[in-house]
């Protein structure tokens, strides 16, 4: 059974020669994969913290990719879907590219093309991934601040001066620079632009 942590490009094609050809394909571009038969069986195995990517057929027997990718974005999934589509499919996934797919390819694909997007899709949710560890990170340390604490950063962040702040609050001058420093040392920055970086929205 594979590590849920490691990143997988995720095959889920009903044709059996295709899900084989795009493995093999994977493996010699050194992109670890894993093949499904079935939108069923994927989203019966789909697991929230999976990291990786997704390549997803349009048209299957039973339940289509469009329905998975309906069903995928009900369960909050972030990792980003690849559509293969036929001639006729494209209207289909341009309307997918709209919900949040990441890309669409038309059948035949070319290889190097669709192993390009693929790294270019794990790529994406690696960076996401980190992004969210640092999240949880930030809201951890921001957890470990007092009241006043979060008072003092935020007219640090504001750009006003220890002199000021201690005004506002009704605080010694001395006291700010103690809260200020307690601050950097919980949030682990040194300076208030850092803090300001630390602090700023990521994509």
């Amino acid at each position: 059974m594979s590590n849920p942590a490691m990143p997988l490009a995720h095959i889920v094609d009903d044709d059996e020669a295709i899900r084989d050809a795009l493995s093999w394909l994977f493996r010699t571009r050194n992109v670890a994969a894993r093949a499904w038969a079935s939108a069923e069986d994927f989203l019966a195995a789909w697991q929230p913290d999976w990291q990786g990517c997704i390549v997803l057929d349009i048209r299957m027997r039973e339940m289509s990719g469009l329905e998975c990718f309906d069903a995928l974005l009900e369960r909050g999934n972030t990792l980003p879907v690849i559509f293969l589509t036929g001639h006729g499919d494209v209207p289909m996934a341009v309307g997918a590219l709209k919900k949040g797919a990441f890309d669409f390819l038309e059948k035949p694909v070319d290889d190097n093309a669709l192993v390009d997007v693929v790294i270019r899709a794990l790529a994406t949710n690696a960076r996401h991934q980190a992004n969210q560890e640092t999240q949880a990170t930030v809201a951890t340390r921001l957890a470990q601040l007092t009241p006043r604490e979060h008072e003092v950063m935020q007219l640090v962040l504001a750009g006003k001066f220890n002199k000021v702040i201690a005004d506002e609050l009704n605080i010694s001058m001395r006291t700010v620079e103690v809260h200020r420093s307690r601050v950097f040392e919980k949030m682990g920055v040194r300076s208030a632009v850092e803090l300001a970086q630390l602090l700023s929205p990521r994509d």
